[in-house]
């Protein structure tokens, strides 16, 4: 049952919003007593926090499997940004931003575990990525994958980028590109071209 109500819980959070969504949401959604709730996850942020790593270790398995296949590295990185697309539910209840405004504690908590994990991913990725020619063999990995990071999470600034006015998928095939395009060689460039014309 807890898992059960660990994957209402997400799907959810993700679809309406971390703050939209009550304990009485969840348990008629579920057709349970809220006690039922309660038994497992005695406080909604309990509720919130375990949701969120639900989604975040999903998120990394879909990322280790995805790095599994052996892709070019710079389809790589665009197949893993439309893969997390798709399991954040495009998106549309900005849950980056809900957390980070309504529970600052849990979102630090991901922020760092996610760096780890982006840490691991970007490195190797950025490795091959030299190792098979597309990219530069001069690029200061450290640096390009800290840059990658602070990006790529700069983007839920929603004070920087309103989303009412900026759409984040498109927002992140524009730093996708940008990235690639800051480290990639001709052979690289002409990867991301097709990419871009797909």
């Amino acid at each position: 049952m807890k898992d059960k109500i660990l994957q209402k819980a997400a799907d959810m959070f993700l679809n309406l919003g971390f703050k939209s969504v009550t304990m009485d949401d969840i348990a008629r959604e579920m057709g349970i007593s809220k006690k039922t709730i309660y038994a497992h996850f005695p406080t909604k942020l309990k509720l919130v926090q375990a949701a969120t790593f639900y989604v975040i270790d999903n998120i990394n398995e879909t990322i280790s499997t995805i790095c599994s296949r052996n892709l070019d590295p710079i389809e790589e990185i665009f197949t893993i940004k439309s893969m997390v697309h798709d399991q954040l539910k495009n998106e549309k209840s900005s849950p980056a931003y809900q957390l980070q405004k309504y529970y600052p504690r849990i979102f630090k908590q991901v922020k760092d575990k996610q760096f780890e994990s982006v840490n691991l991913c970007i490195v190797d990725n950025l490795q091959r990525g030299i190792t098979e020619g597309y990219y530069r063999s001069e690029i200061n990995i450290d640096l390009i994958t800290r840059f990658y990071f602070s990006g790529n999470m700069s983007l839920t600034n929603y004070e920087l980028f309103p989303i009412e006015v900026y759409d984040i998928s498109l927002l992140k095939d524009a730093f996708l590109e940008y990235h690639v395009r800051a480290v990639a060689t001709e052979k690289g460039l002409k990867t991301l071209k097709n990419i871009l014309k797909r």
